[in-house]
């Protein structure tokens, strides 16, 4: 019998769940904090650990989130209200107690009431782990997404997996990357919360069938399946000081029995387990490497878990609140896809329709096609994820099924509205054809959703003219732009709390969520006393980041140096290989006795490889044997430090982002689909170096051509110079260029490892090099010595870093999400019900 049955004798009283609000004040967070300390967690004057304190501390702030939660659920339900459901395999979190702190509006008063009490809050702090559950900038975008609908009022709810396992800690040894298991959750999650009682049962396997209903009309069902329990997790999200909460679901999966009796008996404890370890593997760790045939269906499993559990328990709300009429369904929610890897929920809901609700195929359809919009994060075609035909049979032949009649269908409207053009439909058809089929999911997200959007201005270009040309000439009316953005909560008031205070004197407190308010900033850039101050604020921020660099790289990095940063997922197309060669450049003229480079520098470079990318972490062995020469070199360190900061994650961005002066977003232009690092850099005062790629163009229009560092071939000329590239040419005719490779060919940085290096030089040489990485050099070099004599200028650097900070305003993500609803959700923000309500 399920625990989760409804009382049949009990019936709770008001008083159960209607309380008084909970002080906000330092004094009633230091009456809670001393008894989650000493009573619920058990901690006397023995212990040392920052842990406890922390974790006190996250329960008496979940207290104050969860009754405002409460409020916020009860006020979306009175309100019968539209709603969003944003599905994402990615939800980079990072920590949540500076966030929650800082959002509830009481970081003064729980700072003050820890100091009283012998504690220092930044050591509770770092006792939090980042949440590991993104790997890049799509997890950290739908992370800032979800905060800003917190702050507009929105009802939106996020779903995603519970990993176990982040994706992996980033060790160096030896100048090489090593992954370790990132256990996120070893110590449990203090913000989360279990919710038992709204389990779904997931299908795997099986086969299909068909029968008749009682009124003889034929029907297909999924039977003889390997079911996993999905068990959600919910994390509260809370807006900037408005009483809103709303939430976080992440799925974790679960086996249906523990285990097999009979097999346990008969003495046999492996096999008697075995279900339950396949059912848990499926969140046990974040994207498999899905090089392997185990990693694909692993990964598929993922995203069929993410969307069947996500729709159903859609569904499940629905039907609570409105019983089990669907017709004004698609009027009253839409699933946002963060990307094509929740695509799978097209054909999902339409299962789930027919086969579970008894809707005619034409009704889901129809329903299904007003509810489902779709964002594309990716220029790069081989990024556009393909299932093989034979792994969706084995795994999910029902939905296979249903994916081959939604295909044939849209393939008779290509065939009516393309006669005879048997190629287009080759092009369009959602199945790839060929000894081994696969099934394209970024067409089906394409053909079962009414809003299709990139995340620049450019980047939707580029997909309307390159990649999704067929369906623009289909659907012109459903493509759309929406430029990404970032929390201005997290990314600038939590992150600089230095420059926050200015600001908050210079132009009030408003600007927290109205970043536009920023703009008020610019006339202060001519203003000596206030250059003074903001140069102040980033000096000191600079020493924190300096203090963290000299703690996990061991190198040192003197405060008025030109901190030169570059931290991203690590990537052929970012071209980390590009800053490095301009490293041993700069390398090369220190040597040879030219110390005409402008500023000295210090160089940062950060970012993970994926373990299968093996040219990625050769580029980050690179980086660290050349930062192991340059270092070493006592001529050379007093113009140049490189360093490479290990496992960057978003608590260390906090750090970075502050600290920054140049901000490096060097990727080969129309390969960018927007990027967000440049944003928070840009917000946090950093001068960017860039190519016009992705969000760059935006932010350069915003900020002025004079407050941006230009250079690189453009989209449109990356494309001419392919075909005809002559990167050896181009070597030949630049004596900076050609002295670089000399080095690197000679195994200057690779004295005892000789040839190690020699992928990088073939790919830099080669007429097929898709990065131009030798074709931007040049350039790139001029940029980066205007960059460093225009550091060299204080007052005028300042005016550029106060200028990109006071036009940043467009890059908030509360922006981005005003457009989203605006022009695709169309929701009615909710404030959450009155005091006493809940």
């Amino acid at each position: 019998m399920s625990p989760f049955r409804d009382l049949s004798q009990s019936t709770p009283k008001e008083a159960l769940f209607d309380l008084a609000p909970l002080p906000m004040d330092q004094e009633g967070l230091a009456r809670d904090f001393k008894r989650y300390y000493a009573h619920t967690l058990g901690r006397d004057r023995d212990c040392k650990s920052a842990y406890y304190p922390y974790k006190a501390l996250a329960i008496a702030l979940r207290d104050r989130l969860m009754e405002r939660w409460k409020r916020t659920r009860l006020a979306h339900d009175e309100a019968n209200c539209k709603r969003t459901y944003y599905l994402s395999l990615e939800f980079l979190m990072g920590r949540s107690l500076s966030n929650a702190l800082l959002n509830l509006g009481v970081d003064d008063a729980a700072q003050k009431a820890l100091y009283d009490l012998g504690l220092v809050y930044e050591e509770l702090e770092d006792a939090e782990m980042d949440a590991g559950l993104g790997n890049g900038g799509l997890g950290r975008l739908a992370a800032c997404f979800l905060d800003s609908c917190a702050t507009l009022q929105l009802p939106v709810k996020g779903y995603g997996l519970r990993y176990e396992y982040g994706m992996f800690r980033q060790l160096i040894e030896n100048g090489r990357q090593l992954e370790e298991p990132d256990h996120w959750l070893r110590d449990g999650n203090p913000w989360e919360l279990e919710r038992p009682e709204y389990t779904q049962r997931i299908p795997f396997g099986g086969h299909t069938e068909q029968y008749k209903d009682e009124a003889g009309n034929l029907h297909r069902r999924w039977v003889d399946t390997h079911d996993v329990l999905a068990v959600p997790y919910d994390i509260p999200i809370p807006g900037f000081k408005n009483d809103t909460i709303n939430t976080l679901r992440l799925w974790s999966a679960a086996a249906t029995d523990e285990f097999d009796l009979g097999e346990f008996n008969a003495g046999s404890y492996p096999e008697s387990v075995a279900a339950k370890n396949n059912a848990e593997h499926i969140t046990m760790v974040l994207y498999p490497n899905d090089a392997s045939e185990n990693g694909k269906e692993l990964r598929l499993r993922q995203q069929f878990f993410l969307a069947c559990a996500s729709i159903k328990d859609v569904l499940r709300e629905w039907i609570r609140l409105h019983g089990r009429d669907f017709t004004e369904f698609a009027d009253n929610n839409c699933f946002q896809l963060n990307d094509t890897h929740p695509a799978v929920s097209v054909p999902e809901l339409m299962r789930q329709l027919m086969d579970e609700q008894h809707l005619d195929w034409d009704t889901a359809w129809s329903i299904t096609t007003r509810t489902m919009a779709y964002t594309n994060h990716t220029l790069l075609p081989e990024a556009l994820e393909r299932w093989p035909v034979r792994l969706f049979q084995q795994l999910l032949p029902r939905v296979l099924e249903i994916i081959y009649e939604i295909n044939a269908r849209f393939l008779s409207k290509v065939a009516a509205r393309w006669p005879g053009d048997m190629e287009r439909q080759r092009r369009m058809s959602l199945i790839e054809e060929g000894g081994d089929p696969q099934v394209r999911m970024a067409f089906l997200a394409i053909v079962g959703s009414f809003s299709v959007n990139g995340v620049a201005a450019l980047h939707s270009q580029l997909l309307k003219e390159g990649l999704f040309r067929d369906w623009f000439e289909l659907w012109p009316e459903k493509f759309n732009n929406k430029t990404n953005g970032v929390t201005p909560r997290r990314w600038l008031a939590m992150c600089n709390p230095g420059l926050r205070a200015l600001l908050d004197e210079t132009i009030g407190e408003h600007w927290v969520h109205d970043l536009k308010r920023l703009e008020q900033l610019a006339p202060q850039a001519d203003d000596a006393a206030f250059r003074k101050r903001w140069d102040g604020i980033k000096r000191q921020n600079k020493e924190r980041l300096a203090a963290l660099v000299a703690a996990t790289c061991r190198v040192e990095f003197p405060v008025d140096f030109m901190f030169d940063v570059q931290v991203k997922r690590i990537h052929e197309y970012k071209r980390q290989l590009l800053n490095v060669l301009h490293v041993i450049h700069l390398y090369n003229r220190i040597k040879h006795g030219d110390k005409d480079i402008g500023a000295p520098r210090c160089v940062l470079i950060g970012g993970k490889a994926a373990p299968g990318y093996e040219i990625a972490k050769l580029i980050i062995k690179l980086i660290n044997n050349v930062a192991g020469v340059v270092n070493s070199d006592p001529e050379v360190s007093d113009w140049l430090r490189v360093a490479f900061i290990p496992d960057y994650r978003v608590s260390v961005m906090e750090v970075l982002a502050p600290g920054t002066d140049l901000s490096e977003q060097i990727s080969t232009a129309g390969k960018e689909a927007s990027g967000t690092g440049n944003m928070k850099f840009m917000m946090n005062g950093a001068v960017t170096i860039g190519t016009l790629d992705g969000a760059n163009i935006e932010i350069r229009e915003q900020v002025g051509d004079d407050n941006f560092f230009l250079f690189g071939h453009t989209a449109e000329e990356v494309q001419r110079i392919r075909g005809h590239y002559d990167p050896n040419g181009i070597i030949a005719n630049d004596p900076a260029l050609e002295e670089v490779m000399q080095l690197l060919e000679s195994g200057h940085f690779s004295q005892f490892e000789q040839g190690i290096f020699s992928p990088l030089v073939q790919g830099i040489r080669s007429p097929h090099d898709p990065w131009l990485t030798a074709a931007d050099f040049d350039s790139y070099r001029r940029a980066q010595l205007l960059a460093a004599e225009t550091y060299q200028d204080r007052e005028r650097w300042l005016r550029m870093s106060i200028l990109n900070t006071a036009h940043s305003g467009f890059f908030s993500s509360d922006r981005t999400i005003a457009e989203y609803n605006n022009d695709i959700w169309r929701l009615e923000p909710v404030p959450p019900t009155p005091w006493g309500s809940a």
